[in-house]
C-alpha cells in the first residue's frame, strides 16, 4: 500500500500539506485551492505553481508543489475585462 500526500511549498519555504495535486502553471490562492479564472480583481494574494516534484519513499509519494507569488500586473492578466 503507498501513500500519497502533497504539499505546497511557499516562497518563503514554508510547507503546507493540501488535499489534492495541482499542475504547473496553475493559479491558485494562499491555500492551495486553484482560483477561477478570470479573476474579478486584481486585489488578492495569489500564486503559480512554477515546479511540481515528487519524493519516494518505501510505501509513500509526496508530491512538492512550488509556488511563485504574482504581482498586481501578473494577476491583471488573469482578470475579466467585463465584470458582471
Amino acid at each position: 500500500m503507498t501513500i500519497t500526500t502533497s504539499f505546497i511549498v511557499y516562497p518563503e519555504g514554508d510547507i503546507q500539506e493540501i488535499p489534492h495535486n495541482l499542475r504547473v502553471n496553475q493559479v491558485v490562492d494562499i491555500n492551495g485551492f486553484p482560483l477561477k479564472l478570470p479573476t474579478g480583481s486584481t486585489k488578492m494574494i495569489a500564486f503559480r505553481v512554477f515546479r511540481v516534484s515528487s519524493e519516494e519513499k518505501t510505501g509513500e509519494v509526496n508530491n512538492f508543489h512550488y509556488l511563485e507569488l504574482l504581482n498586481t500586473s501578473e494577476l491583471r492578466e488573469y482578470r475579466n475585462p467585463f465584470p458582471q
